[in-house]
């Protein structure tokens, strides 16, 4: 990408934040987020975020900062987020590296549930205002009407391209979630393969700190131990691997869970997959989550007691 392709307000940004224009793009990737990869006139090169700015991103970077100084493999912010047209900005160091760890059996699971329980311990000692809402992905806590948060490019496609099945078991895995009355701490909702890095075996980075939030730790840990294998596309873990995780986790922060704990790791390990499913569903993708769901939601919502 061109440096003359970048936003216009990108350049003095950097020149106003960082104390030096672009004078090369290494990278550009837009999801969510967009992310530019710039090396700047001195030489330095740095990450800059820009994303809709709907209150999150400055818990998010502090948190980040916060263990970033601890020595947690993660990028270094070297900024805080500033409001640019709708958007919240901010520039973290370049972490380059590292491999992929693709696999889902409980061996691999275990790798990453020790990652998750170091992250946990981690932020247990962060204290930022919540992150509020939480990632639309994860937000079935939402107060929206309707089984699904409100996400405006997939609330107009045609609902009826969703599978039943995955309809009924959103709204019973939502159900037990609400129910739960189970305090909230800081966490990462997005601990997929594709947000970290390896190297010589040992995690390199963890990435997607936009993506705290503010939730039960049970919903929490239940969550990653069915997303932790996805990389593109996202999937389910098998069942096994995410009960190989939960226990893993469980014994690196020598916690012990409530039953209802269980049941609500358990509901949390299936909202992911069915938001993926309902995404593939509308937009007429290969159903990988789905398919996952279909196969793996008894046996899950049976342990979640949903």
């Amino acid at each position: 990408m061109p440096s003359e392709e970048l936003p216009d307000w990108l350049p003095a940004w950097c020149v106003d934040r960082l104390g030096h224009e672009p004078a090369g793009v290494l990278f550009e990737q837009r999801s969510i987020s967009a992310v530019f990869g710039l090396r700047l006139s001195d030489g330095r090169e740095v990450v800059l975020k820009a994303r809709e700015d709907d209150g999150r991103a400055s818990s998010c970077v502090a948190a980040q900062a916060r263990l970033a100084e601890r020595g947690f493999p993660c990028a270094r912010p070297l900024t805080p987020p500033v409001a640019v047209d709708g958007l919240a900005v901010h520039a973290e160091e370049l972490r380059p590296g590292g491999e992929l760890m693709r696999g889902d059996s409980p061996d691999v699971a275990v790798r990453y549930a020790a990652v998750f329980a170091r992250l946990m311990a981690e932020l247990a000692d962060v204290t930022v205002a919540p992150p509020l809402p939480n990632p639309r992905w994860a937000r079935w806590d939402h107060a929206d009407p309707g089984l699904w948060p409100a996400i405006g490019f997939l609330d107009e496609r045609d609902q009826s391209a969703v599978p039943a099945y995955v309809v009924d078991t959103a709204a019973r895995v939502r159900r037990r979630l609400l129910a739960a009355d189970l305090p909230c701490v800081l966490g990462h909702a997005d601990f997929e393969a594709q947000n970290l890095r390896w190297h010589d075996g040992e995690v390199w980075a963890v990435h997607d700190w936009d993506s705290l939030a503010w939730q039960p730790e049970a919903a929490l840990v239940g969550a990653a131990c069915g997303a932790f294998a996805s990389a593109s596309p996202p999937t389910l873990a098998p069942v096994e691997s995410s009960a190989a995780f939960l226990a893993a986790y469980l014994d690196l922060r020598g916690r012990r869970f409530t039953a209802e704990e269980w049941e609500i790791a358990w509901a949390a390990s299936l909202w992911a997959a069915v938001h993926n499913a309902r995404w593939e569903a509308l937009h007429g993708d290969p159903p990988v989550s789905g398919e996952a769901v279909r196969a793996q939601a008894a046996e899950r919502l049976r342990q979640a007691n949903a």
